[in-house]
């Protein structure tokens, strides 16, 4: 697997969130704090739609998979950074290393295509209601799911495999706060064409498509009200969309502006802020997006704190 002349790495060396001694408690409550709702936020929306029969619809099913995904999604990252600012020794080891590397790819490409099937579900709802639960079954929720899951693990499987073949020359110090491709691939003494090659095709090919296949869907679903002229009918659709198109923007805008360079224009000087947002921030906002945007869910959680007083006052 390695050349023979090249120095054995048996594992690296994160530099964390700051080598500063008076942050490393601030950093770790601020961290804990944010996992922490996190977990429950996620938790709740999966809660919440599994005992609601008013929510077993394919837009909630859709929406619990992403909850489910945000919860191991921060799991994969957010544990391990708490961890490195708590101990001297930041070393991680290669298999350790990699396993991050796959699930943080595997599920953040979930993610992604998981989002453009929540758009297509909106664009058939709201524009061809009457052929709704024909495109829209359950069978279908099941099958894009699926689809979704399997083409994460592909991209990150194949990702990972390309880059731990590599060979890394003595250098072991990952100038990042966990294992991500771009900083890995920066320690490797072999050319890594052919892995940025790969990065662009399975980013391209994937991501991009899902973030036009979103946007297409979108432009269905307002264009004949920008024809029509119906603010009913926009009121209508902002409300039902609002939630998700936030979480649209929010994934893809530091997504596409992190992985879609060369390896060499890496930065964490500069993407450290970014690279936060989009690791342990996102998780923590989708959950509260749709408890604050989504009507459904908001009634959902009222009636759920209205049992709850009953059932203590009784």
């Amino acid at each position: 697997m390695k050349p023979k002349d090249t120095t054995l790495v048996t594992e690296f060396v994160l530099s964390g969130l700051s080598p500063d001694p008076n942050l490393q408690l601030p950093l770790f409550l601020l961290c804990l704090s944010v996992y922490l709702v996190t977990l429950l936020g996620n938790l709740m929306i999966i809660v919440i739609i599994k005992v609601t029969p008013g929510l077993q619809t394919p837009m909630y099913f859709f929406l619990m998979n992403l909850s489910f995904i945000d919860m191991f999604y921060s799991s994969t990252i957010t544990p391990n950074i708490m961890a490195n600012i708590l101990s001297v020794n930041k070393t991680i080891s290669i298999t350790a290393c990699a396993t991050q590397m796959f699930l943080f790819i595997d599920l953040v490409g979930s993610e992604g295509i998981l989002l453009a099937i929540m758009a297509y579900d909106r664009y058939a709802a709201i524009c061809k209601p009457l052929y709704y639960t024909t495109l829209i079954s359950n069978a279908r929720c099941f099958q894009l799911v699926c689809s979704a899951y399997t083409a994460g693990f592909l991209t990150s499987l194949i990702h990972t495999y390309f880059a731990f073949i590599l060979p890394f020359c003595g250098a072991n110090h990952i100038n990042h706060f966990y294992c991500d491709i771009n900083p890995i691939l920066k320690l490797s003494c072999k050319d890594t064409l052919l892995n940025e090659i790969f990065l662009y095709i399975f980013a391209g090919s994937i991501e991009v498509g899902a973030f036009l296949f979103i946007l297409i869907s979108y432009a269905h679903i307002l264009l004949p009200l920008v024809r029509i002229g119906s603010s009913r009918g926009w009121h209508k659709s902002l409300s039902t969309c609002s939630s998700h198109f936030t979480c649209v923007a929010l994934f893809y805008c530091p997504a596409l502006f992190m992985y879609l360079r060369p390896t060499s224009a890496f930065a964490v000087d500069q993407d450290w802020v970014l690279s936060l947002f989009y690791t342990v921030i996102i998780p923590m906002l989708n959950p509260i997006i749709y408890s604050l945007r989504n009507q459904d869910v908001k009634q959902a959680v009222s009636k759920l704190r209205f049992t709850s007083i009953l059932l203590n006052f009784k």
